[in-house]
């Protein structure tokens, strides 16, 4: 048994079945202790628990929360549930959503050896059925690729079978004359022997320099690109075979010089990216053209403009995923180029989603823009608004047009520009009005009206009392609040 999680939050009593559990007799790796049930699903999350003893009352996430959540986790732990509580309606409870056994407190050690001894027999067994069934799918893999002519959903449905056992999709397909009697290679690669001509080995793509280096560094090789899942195995061997078969023809074991060399540099996606969302789409275009023509001339190979595109749209969707998700863009197809039926054709469909979101950057872009130069309007209106100013001359200040300005101020402020203009010069007369002495023409005057009878009449048409009145309200407001 690998791992044993015991989840309680009194500290006597986590140590106490700790102890228990140690003297069992079960051969276990560790013993992990937490005091909550939240720090309790936190690990279990993290894999390799195989039993989970836990308490029903904890803070932050009890007992049963605990045993429902785990039972969306990828790896679901064998649960014993230990409870001061003898309610048959709990037990039943946390029976059903997945705990194994329910004991109740004291602890009876024979109870818990029993427990632990039955459940390490199980784990045992599910370990050799796991071997029969990783051997299984091995076997149907082997014969999937000895065959060469598995049909689409064959090869889906063994995928699912293999993720489900393998969990991992992508990976390189090397051919050699390379031989081990192992299948496997850790969780890293695994192998297959007399594959046609060739010996066969997937291989997960962060490995398969150190691998090939450590065990075939004196072997000629074929190296495919990254493919994802085993509807991509044929295309891998053809790809990983016809290069070994080269290199056998040049004596060649530098499998890096053909295999792993990249058609553009991570330097050129990059700036390729970076462009596609600028006003310099053309510069995009023709730097896809130009490598569409290079792999025309048979200057890039078919695996290394695959590559490059592979790592192209990965780029595409990380950089402007906001932008795919919100146009509804379909781009993962892209990434397979052999979905199409050329490349001219993988081409036209890679260019309109350029475009698309091209022009949907453009017009971010145009609105950002407008609202940085509607920004320094407000701005200047704040510095200017005493003054006799109108809103041709605050457009043309900030170099806008002015029924675009007009439309965006809107917009932006909810308001049109007279009758934002108009509170703000109110405003400030009413904080005059409120704070000075000043006469009601001088005021008048500060706030940007030179006639004081149409500032009089504005006032009062918004705030339903002349200038005079609303001073004498306030001071008469004061003097109430001073008694």
């Amino acid at each position: 048994m690998n791992k044993v999680l015991i989840a309680e939050d009194e500290k006597m009593i986590r140590q106490g079945i700790k102890a228990i559990v140690s003297r069992t007799g079960v051969p276990i790796e560790e013993i992990i202790e937490c005091k909550n049930g939240q720090e309790a699903y936190d690990i279990i999350k993290e894999g390799g628990i195989d039993v989970m003893i836990t308490d029903i009352r904890m803070p932050k996430m009890d007992g049963i929360t605990l045993v429902k959540e785990i039972q969306r986790l990828p790896q679901v732990p064998r649960v014993v549930v230990i409870s001061g509580y003898d309610d048959f309606s709990y037990a039943v409870e946390l029976l059903r959503c997945g705990a194994r056994e329910y004991l109740l407190k004291p602890i009876n050690r024979e109870d818990i050896s029993n427990i632990m001894k039955q459940m390490e027999d199980e784990i045992q067994e599910e370990k050799i059925q796991n071997k029969e069934h990783v051997k299984l799918l091995y076997e149907k893999v082997r014969y999937a690729l000895l065959s060469q002519d598995a049909k689409p959903a064959e090869l889906q449905l063994l995928q699912e079978q293999v993720a489900d056992c393998i969990g991992r999709t992508e990976y390189v397909m090397v051919c050699t004359n390379y031989h081990t009697n192992y299948r496997t290679i850790g969780q890293k690669a695994s192998f297959y022997s007399n594959i046609g001509d060739h010996n066969v080995m997937f291989i997960r793509p962060e490995y398969a320099t150190e691998l090939i280096e450590e065990y075939m560094g004196d072997y000629v090789v074929g190296v495919s690109s990254v493919h994802n899942g085993l509807g991509e195995m044929y295309q891998a061997y053809d790809e990983a075979s016809a290069l070994r078969e080269r290199h056998f023809c040049m004596q060649r074991k530098n499998y890096f010089e053909e295999s792993h060399e990249s058609a553009v540099s991570a330097g050129d996606i990059s700036r390729f990216i970076q462009i596609l969302g600028t006003a310099r789409l053309d510069d995009a275009d023709r730097f896809l053209v130009n490598l569409i023509q290079r792999t025309k001339r048979s200057e890039v190979s078919a695996y290394q403009f695959k590559d490059a595109m592979k790592q192209i749209i990965e780029k595409i969707k990380t950089t402007y995923a906001g932008v795919i998700e919100t146009e509804g863009l379909h781009i993962d197809s892209l990434i397979n180029v052999y979905y199409y039926t050329t490349i001219d054709e993988y081409y036209e469909a890679l260019g309109r989603i350029m475009a698309a979101i091209n022009q949907k950057m453009d017009h971010e872009y145009d609105d950002y823009r407008n609202r940085l130069k509607i920004e320094q309007a407000l701005e200047y209106i704040n510095r200017h608004y005493h003054e006799d100013i109108n809103m041709a001359m605050v457009s043309n200040d900030v170099s806008m047009n002015y029924s675009v300005f007009s439309l965006t101020f809107k917009e932006y402020t909810g308001q049109n520009f007279v009758n934002y203009l108009k509170e703000l010069r109110l405003k400030e007369a009413k904080k005059l009005l409120d704070e000075t002495d000043k006469k009601v023409i001088e005021i008048s005057t500060l706030v940007g009206y030179e006639n004081e009878k149409h500032f009089m009449k504005t006032f009062k048409s918004i705030y339903g009392v002349t200038p005079s009145e609303y001073r004498k309200n306030i001071q008469l407001g004061r003097k109430e609040g001073t008694r």
